[in-house]
């Protein structure tokens, strides 16, 4: 038996406080928030089933009860009571939360007093410069402006993450962009919010990165769908600087991220939601991902948006499929208990507690 302790989330979002309906729980089951074509549900998904077997015990129900019951069970219970009991079960000691999504969720405070766990503040790099474009008159005062909202940021916050660096010209132009193209895109960042226009312009989305780099707080990088093997110019160019990147959601290029890990002494990789969103399978990818990296570089997180099921299912699957292929291998006799059970603890909060610097 491999005890997994208390986990570190290191990236998640707040969960909403309004009641839910069967369309907007089933829109954040799946990916991306979109939803199910006519006449399917995202409950038959590996995440919705998930949901159904880790979820209803907790409000009182049996596992695998049907959708409908399970969610008039929340709304009888109400969304604090039913967040409390969900959270307050998974498992989770410490919540790294990104702030930066629009919507009625819950910050870091409102959701570590519902967990009854921590949790410390994540900056979103895209919003802060939307933050800042909508103040400053100037280019000058723009950049200037947007350097001090970083440097101010990582006072307050354990790391920064960038949702849209690695599909801006990051991979192509890893370094630093030169001042006279940083000026020129300010002023059309500064002429698009004008025009009721988004600050997107991927010259000043490098300059940004470059910025938080220099703070020497982690950066996580979002690559989504994308390879991460597009990021290795990147990774050398910061190598050395006192900046650890975590490549973030990484499913299906895992196994790229893992190597990536090997190769680059400041680089890591995130374990989730590809776990949470492989379910039944999520040993199987587990395994390919421990296959390749060193098993300090790696970090469990629930990658969980909106619903606190997400939390439970993340730290559910994360446990029952580490304890399966770590199990399996001391059973093989191939590893010791004592460093099975030392790995588990650098996955599930170690690894985390050294790259954030946290208590």
């Amino acid at each position: 038996m491999i005890d997994i302790p208390s986990l570190v989330d290191q990236y998640c979002h707040g969960v909403l406080r309004t009641e839910l309906g069967l369309g907007t729980f089933e829109a954040r089951l799946g990916a991306g928030g979109s939803t199910p074509a006519p006449g399917t549900t995202f409950f038959d998904t590996q995440t919705g089933f998930a949901v159904r077997r880790w979820c209803p015990p907790l409000l009182g129900l049996e596992p695998h009860c049907p959708p409908a019951r399970y969610l008039a069970r929340r709304r009888e219970l109400g969304v604090g009571e039913t967040g409390r009991r969900l959270l307050r079960s998974s498992g989770i000691a410490t919540y790294l939360v990104d702030t930066g999504p629009p919507g009625d969720l819950t910050g870091p405070d409102e959701l570590a007093a519902t967990g009854a766990a921590t949790a410390h503040e994540i900056v979103r790099l895209e919003l802060l410069a939307e933050e800042v474009a909508a103040t400053s008159g100037t280019v000058d005062a723009f950049l200037a402006n947007l350097a001090e909202a970083v440097h101010g940021a990582a006072v307050r916050a354990v790391a920064f993450t960038s949702v849209t660096a690695a599909h801006s010209g990051l991979a192509a132009l890893p370094g630093p962009p030169d001042p006279a193209e940083v000026r020129r895109a300010a002023g059309r960042c500064l002429a698009a919010r004008r025009a009721g226009d988004r600050t997107a312009d991927p010259v000043l989305l490098r300059h940004l990165v470059w910025i938080a780099v220099t703070t020497g707080r982690p950066l996580q990088l979002h690559t989504g769908d994308r390879d991460p093997g597009s990021l290795a110019g990147f990774a050398a160019a910061t190598a050395g600087l006192g900046t650890d990147l975590v490549l973030m959601h990484a499913y299906p290029h895992h196994r790229t991220a893992a190597r990536l890990t090997g190769i680059h002494p400041h680089v890591h990789a995130d374990l989730g939601p590809a776990l949470a969103r492989t379910g039944a399978r999520a040993a199987a990818v587990l395994a390919e991902v421990l296959e390749l990296a060193p098993f300090g570089k790696l970090l469990f997180s629930s990658g969980a948006d909106g619903l606190p099921e997400l939390h439970v299912v993340a730290a559910h699957t994360f446990r029952s499929a580490l304890t399966r292929v770590l199990g399996e291998w001391v059973g093989d006799g191939a590893w010791s208990p004592a460093d099975a059970r030392r790995v588990a603890a650098m996955l599930a909060a170690e690894n985390a507690r050294r790259v954030y610097r946290l208590p």
